[in-house]
């Protein structure tokens, strides 16, 4: 499997890219990775260095990529922090392209906006853009329940809720909606739960809440379903297994009270996580 992953980039830590390659790789996947930023560290810090490229510079690498003839062979397309809307134009058309050359690619789009608690954390109409133009060219995306929120233009408080808050955003065009991080009324206390949406059927996983708040899990979690998605075809599969794999994850990152999430020593989570949990239908 060859995927293109079209994202941001630090230079030490795991956020974006650098979460989400890696695993992908660990996992037996082909990644050509493009950054739509590159960072010192990720800005969650409040200081940091580096610079975000423009649109024509992520054109310019898929026209190199292109140029080795692979595109064919391109399985699909994952994007996530994007920068300013010149890049997500650019992105759209790295999509656009690689489907002509490979009419099978899907793409899966980590709709990053914000966050509970955090609110927008994003430039100026980058939320816009990805509800008008991006979300509707994916066939997956990933929010988290505030991109959730955002995106279906409501508060989601409860599962009814959730279930048709996911299907106004497949009717924006996506097939599969992917919530990282929801709560709703039934939701434990010290619990957290992912939920997913396909052809009118969804799924959800339950697991424990850790007390850890890092940067660049969504990111991983978003590669890993998209990987067991592209292999399986199933969203119920492919959820028990990224939430499997990204639970051990922030697992061995709490119990090591790291900043960073620990993505190459707890590795072997992407294959053969330590504690799976029930995939349930809702």
């Amino acid at each position: 499997m060859n995927l293109l992953s079209i994202q941001s980039h630090v230079a030490f830590g795991h956020v974006g890219n650098a979460s989400a390659v890696f695993p992908m790789q660990r996992l037996g996947v082909e990644v050509w990775p493009i950054h739509t930023v590159q960072f010192s560290n990720h800005t969650g810090y409040g200081a940091w260095k580096g610079r975000v490229f423009d649109g024509p510079t992520i054109t310019e690498l898929v026209d190199g990529i292109a140029d080795r003839g692979v595109l064919p062979r391109c399985d699909g397309v994952l994007s996530g922090y994007q920068g300013s809307a010149e890049i997500g134009g650019a992105i759209l058309a790295a999509v656009a392209r690689t489907k002509a050359a490979n009419p099978a690619a899907l793409y899966c789009c980590d709709p990053v906006i914000g966050d509970v608690g955090r609110g927008v954390f994003v430039r100026p109409g980058i939320p816009e853009f990805m509800k008008a133009e991006v979300v509707p060219r994916a066939d997956i995306v990933t929010p988290n329940h505030f991109e959730l929120d955002y995106l279906a233009g409501t508060e989601v408080r409860t599962l009814p809720e959730m279930k048709a808050a996911i299907t106004a955003i497949q009717a924006l065009g996506p097939r599969v909606v992917v919530v990282t991080s929801a709560h709703t009324a039934d939701t434990p206390v010290d619990a957290i739960d992912l939920i997913a949406g396909d052809g009118g059927r969804f799924w959800r996983v339950r697991t424990p809440k850790l007390g850890v708040s890092v940067n660049g899990a969504g990111d991983c979690i978003a590669a890993l379903f998209f990987v067991h998605y592209l292999r399986s075809r199933a969203a119920g599969e492919a959820l028990g297994r990224a939430a499997a794999s990204t639970y051990g994850l922030l697992k061995r990152t709490a119990e090591a009270n790291s900043r960073e999430i620990l993505l190459v020593e707890a590795q072997e989570e992407f294959v053969k996580p330590t504690t799976t949990f029930a995939v349930e239908a809702v």
